[in-house]
């Protein structure tokens, strides 16, 4: 599967950003039962964080596009922590989309999807699954997107 993801991303014309160091007290990733839990990424493009909220000067294909970086972390951190074999991965479980919103923007949903198609473009079938997207009134260090994972090991 590492190889069938390489190819996808170039494919893609995308590529993995180095995996970010954590910004406070805890861990990327925790291992239990099986499952790895990934605490929440952000979207770095060309090492800068993308910052701004949606329905305030960020627009939803802006949106869509900080989604995907944070996807394209998620991806970096389990190829760190899986020492490059992203064949481990049997199932992309849950998605945690926290969108920063102004008050009146309703579309969390659709600047998700630029995660959520991510993920099915790489890992498949193996790539649906569940999701909730939400809209927050601020991120960690203004970011406009954040998102968490769930990712069971087979």
């Amino acid at each position: 599967m590492t190889d069938r993801i390489a190819r996808k991303l170039e494919e893609l014309g995308l590529s993995l950003p180095e995996a970010a160091a954590p910004v406070a007290a805890y861990v990327p990733i925790v291992e239990a039962g099986g499952m790895l839990h990934l605490s929440g990424q952000l979207p770095f493009r060309d090492g800068q964080l993308i910052t701004g909220r949606l329905g305030d000067g960020v627009s939803l294909e802006d949106g869509q596009a900080a989604a995907r970086a944070c996807g394209l972390m998620i991806v970096a951190q389990l190829k760190k922590y899986l020492n490059g074999d992203l064949s481990r991965v049997k199932r992309i479980v849950k998605l945690g989309v926290f969108v920063n919103s102004h008050a009146d923007f309703t579309d969390q949903p659709k600047v998700a999807n630029g995660a959520s198609e991510l993920m099915v473009a790489l890992f498949g079938d193996e790539g649906r699954h569940a999701r909730s997207a939400v809209g927050v009134p601020v991120l960690p260090l203004g970011a406009a997107v954040e998102i968490d994972a769930i990712v069971q090991l087979g």
